[in-house]
């Protein structure tokens, strides 16, 4: 019994791995020198597939289930190892746990800026940062590609890669968009999706697929948000002209009310208030009055020819004959007696 227990100790009857890291990719599972028991059962929790690799050679692959392991459900190792029908002899393999589950709350950003061409603004630069997730769809490309033959792998493995990948994606949804810089801000989801149609065919080439992709912000150049805030401030205040008023009145009320001036204070004050007013006065007469009509030239009849000539005239034009200026009404031209204080036809005073 001794002896037999002796062997029963060298020998591996369960392999599981239960995952107590949030960031854990692949795990080997710890051999200790043992060998694996034909008939061993194997466990394999939801988000995890376990791999076995006999001398560095990629083997069989289970998925999330329990297994006894056999000849008839090993058939790579099977073929690697040579066993005939009916081995049930103890073997050696590597196993891995590969984590497939999401790793959620990645946080991506631009190290440098993003060069773009904007139709309004020209060449700026523009920096973005975010989150995403992601996981391991193909636990043997990961494997083969990403992973080695190291016994723990974590996702900083990978993280550096994917957030390069990111951006470069990113760059190109912005430039192929064409979307201008002032309506970035609208299309966040819009340039995320058309990122991660780009960057998961890149990714899957390791075995990874980005599970979601997130925008947070978009930050344009110190001087074209400047821009953007004065246009805003403009169109918020419409009128220009009264705006470079104003302007110039809070520069001047700013400069009267500086103390250190002294006299010279003083009298940037008095001077500064004649101006506003006179600024205000400007501004609030833009307009010029309106000039009333001149009143029509009153006609009269010349008593000699009876030409229109007009009223007050001392001698008629047509036939020069000597009027009598007040014979005649000044307004409607009736002839008067001499004296008449109001034309007795139209009531105008003479």
């Amino acid at each position: 019994m001794g002896i037999l227990n002796m062997i029963k100790g060298q020998l591996i009857d369960v392999i599981e791995w239960t995952d107590s890291s949030s960031n854990t990719m692949v795990h080997k599972y710890d051999m200790n020198g043992k060998e694996i028991m034909m008939g061993a059962q194997l466990t394999v929790r939801e988000s995890q597939a376990a791999v076995f690799v006999n001398e560095g050679q990629m083997a069989d692959v289970f998925e999330p289930g329990r297994y006894e392991l056999q000849t008839s459900n090993m058939p790579i190792l099977t073929a690697l190892k040579s066993w005939k029908y009916g081995f049930n002899s103890p073997f050696k393999a590597d196993v891995y746990f590969v984590n497939t589950k999401q790793f959620l709350d990645m946080k991506w950003g631009t190290s440098n800026p993003v060069m773009m061409r904007d139709a309004e603004f020209g060449m700026i630069r523009l920096r973005a940062f975010g989150i995403y997730s992601f996981k391991v769809t193909d636990p043997s490309t990961f494997l083969k590609e990403v992973f080695g033959t190291s016994a723990l792998f974590t996702v900083e493995g990978v993280e550096g890669q994917i957030k390069r990948t990111l951006v470069s994606g990113l760059s190109d949804a912005i430039a192929e968009s064409k979307i201008p810089a002032l309506d970035l801000a609208a299309n966040y989801e819009e340039l995320a999706t058309y990122a991660m149609q780009a960057i998961n065919p890149k990714l899957a080439a390791l075995g990874l697929t980005l599970c979601s992709f997130v925008i947070e912000n978009i930050s344009l150049p110190e001087e074209v948000e400047k821009s953007m805030d004065k246009r805003t401030s403009m169109g918020v205040l419409g009128n220009l002209d009264q705006y470079a008023k104003y302007q110039a009145a809070e520069a001047m009320r700013e400069a009267a009310n500086n103390d250190n001036g002294g006299m010279a204070g003083m009298g940037v004050g008095m001077g500064a208030g004649a101006a506003m007013g006179q600024m205000f006065a400007q501004s609030f007469n833009t307009a010029p009055a309106a000039q009333p009509a001149a009143a029509p030239a009153a006609m009269a009849v010349c008593p000699a020819c009876g030409a229109q000539i007009a009223a007050g005239s001392k001698f008629c034009p047509e036939c020069g004959a000597k009027q009598n200026a007040g014979a005649f009404c000044t307004a409607c031209g009736a002839a008067i007696p001499a004296g008449t204080k109001f034309c007795p036809e139209c009531g105008a005073k003479q």
